[in-house]
């Protein structure tokens, strides 16, 4: 009996999909649950599975296809058995002349990690790295392989083999088809493209800049972060104090955390705050929900769940969705300035950068400080000058004066 393997949902407002990668051949034999191919939406990739055991029938939609959802990707023939390669014919050994004993055949090596079975990111960190599948603890289903499997084996220091010496380089130019590499774009990375396109193409976008003296933050923090972490199981990190500053200044300069619906103005009296998070595949940023009930400890632990499914690959289309203002921390790179583009349909985004020591003027005196350039990039159709410089104000008193977000002025 045939069975059709469809597209499932794929979450709110998304009704496509890509065909990424199969991960099996027609012809070969299925096990229930074991992953067919995966899916990229315009957001996340998705695995699909199969419903039955059996054998893989038609591939009704190639590599490179897109497909609503609820179109049929393939059929199962459930219950066959893949057929088995015809044995070959046996032959009767002749006597031969008296000779020493052939050398024993080596072992069998070990069974191997299921790689072929695991998922596109897996295979390529394998790739990148020269490593040996088989040397890596698989925890996936079945023997599969995870991204998580391969990251943890890197952190581990596991070397990789060294690579084969190279030829030499022959003189001269080289061909165009080894100066250039042509690769198809991602349907997220489409995506990615459209949606900052769109956000130029439509929004007023200005951005204003500060600077904040991160003395007060790195004081507190370097005297309170071991009992910190000991009591709550996470690190204190500089991203909690922003989450919590943006808050503080969200909820006194409303209209940053406002959008454009149609004609009207939506104020959002809620504050789900997205934080970008650069992966294999892209820029993603997903978002921490009601950000001003949680307490130092919980915005680190959403923060520190939401980046580790990120890279990952595991994060869903409702943990993407929905936010309404953006941080993004161009400083991990070593970023000094930058202006951040804006998260549609958002009407705000903080852009955090690298923390420099610089000479300051502090009460008549020239001190060295460690300082931070702040960059807040806002649609200027829903917030005035006045409220987008308030607004990145209240951010640096409460990063200069931290115990203004204990007491909450």
């Amino acid at each position: 009996m045939a069975i059709e393997i469809k597209v499932p949902t794929l979450g709110e407002s998304v009704t496509e999909a890509t065909v990424a990668e199969w991960y099996k051949k027609e012809g070969e034999a299925v096990a229930v649950d074991e992953a067919l191919c995966s899916l990229e939406t315009d957001k996340v990739t998705v695995e699909v599975n199969a419903s039955s055991a059996g054998v893989l029938g038609k591939i009704m939609a190639p590599v490179g296809t897109t497909v609503p959802v609820g179109a049929t990707l393939c059929l199962i023939e459930a219950g066959a058995v893949a057929a088995a390669a015809a044995p070959a014919p046996k032959v009767e050994p002749k006597p031969a002349a008296s000779s020493p004993p052939a050398a024993p055949a080596p072992a069998a090596a070990a069974a191997p990690a299921n790689l072929a079975a695991s998922g596109p990111a897996a295979r390529k960190l394998v790739a990148e790295n020269n490593l040996d599948p088989a040397a890596i603890a698989a925890s996936g289903k079945d023997g599969r392989v995870t991204k998580a499997d391969v990251v943890s084996f890197l952190a581990a220091g596991a070397a990789a083999p060294a690579p084969a010496a190279r030829p030499a380089a022959p003189s001269g130019p080289r061909p165009n088809a080894q100066r250039e590499e042509r690769v198809r774009m991602s349907r997220l990375r489409k995506t990615i493209a459209t949606r900052l396109k769109e956000a130029q193409n439509t929004a007023a976008m200005l951005t204003t800049f500060n600077e904040v003296d991160m003395g007060a933050v790195m004081a507190l923090r370097e005297r309170l972060k071991d009992p910190f972490e000991k009591k709550h199981g996470v690190r204190l990190g500089f991203m909690a104090f922003f989450v919590k500053a943006c808050v503080a200044a969200l909820k006194e300069i409303p209209a940053v955390n406002a959008e454009i619906d149609g004609e009207d103005l939506v104020y959002k009296n809620y504050y789900d705050i997205g934080v970008a998070v650069g992966t294999e595949a892209g820029l993603v940023v997903p978002v921490l929900r009601d950000a001003d009930a949680l307490g130092f400890a919980g915005v680190e632990k959403g923060i520190g769940d939401l980046g580790r499914k990120a890279r990952d690959g595991k994060l869903s289309i409702a943990d993407l969705t929905g936010g309404t203002f953006t941080i993004s921390n161009g400083g991990v790179y070593g970023s000094r300035m930058s202006t951040p583009i804006l998260n549609p349909p958002q009407s705000g985004v903080l852009g955090m950068h690298k923390i420099q020591q610089r000479p300051m003027v502090v009460g008549g005196e020239i001190k060295v400080r460690p300082m931070m350039y702040l960059a807040l990039t806002y649609d200027h159709r829903v917030i005035d000058g006045r409220e987008a410089v308030t607004f990145l104000v209240r951010v640096k008193e409460c990063i200069e004066d931290p115990e203004r977000l204990l007491l909450e002025v």
